[in-house]
């Protein structure tokens, strides 16, 4: 008979997670996960086969409790696109280091399918279709990746900027001006600032 499967697969992601949340998506392996839950790493291949389904499983926490349901239909639908996009942000941003894994395993993960879907449907509503649609979605996704991870590596109230705004003026003007700017910006204007420009570029 074999032995009882005692860890269920939300224990197993909360390990992963804090791996991942602690010391970086390279430090994931069945190795440091097995030691993060106190026990042997041929033990945990009692429970999943690899680091791939390890992958899975953080994905399926990160997104278990996002919103996918359709925002009110009266909205103009960049409001209700942007309102999903919100939403996918709050459930990823506390995880900034899991951000790639949810694109990775976006094709299996039902929290992302079921919001893909129901972007799909508001971008269809609007008269946004075939290959522009195709595109569309790509840069929602690739806008909510990029922006969390460029918050988390180089935030805009970062060592970063201040550095970019000590530059010598006479050899960037520009970018040492644009750097003392970017100090009085928030993360919400920039995340929801950078959004609002991409959904008004989707009416082109």
């Amino acid at each position: 008979m074999p032995r009882p499967r005692s860890l269920t697969p939300d224990r197993l992601a909360a390990a992963a997670l804090a791996v991942i949340d602690r010391d970086g998506l390279a430090a994931l392996s069945m190795r440091t996960v097995a030691r993060e839950l106190g026990m042997s790493p041929m033990g945990l291949y009692r429970y999943v086969a690899d680091r791939e389904e390890l992958e899975g499983l953080v994905v399926d926490r990160v997104l278990g409790d996002l919103d996918t349901s359709a925002p009110a239909a009266d909205a103009p639908w960049r409001d209700r696109i942007e309102t999903m996009v919100g939403r996918l942000r709050d459930a990823v941003v506390r995880h900034p280091e899991a951000v790639r894994l949810t694109l990775a395993h976006r094709h299996r993960a039902p929290g992302g399918l079921l919001w893909s879907e129901t972007v799909l449907g508001i971008l269809t509503e609007a008269g946004i279709d075939g290959a522009r649609r195709v595109v569309a979605l790509r840069a929602l996704h690739g806008y909510v990746t990029g922006a969390i991870q460029l918050e988390h590596l180089g935030p805009l109230a970062g060592a970063g900027t201040s550095a970019i705004a000590a530059l010598p003026e006479d050899r960037f003007p520009y970018l040492t001006q644009t750097a003392r700017t970017a100090g009085e910006v928030g993360p919400d204007q920039e995340f929801f600032g950078g959004l609002r420009l991409l959904l008004r570029g989707l009416d082109g």
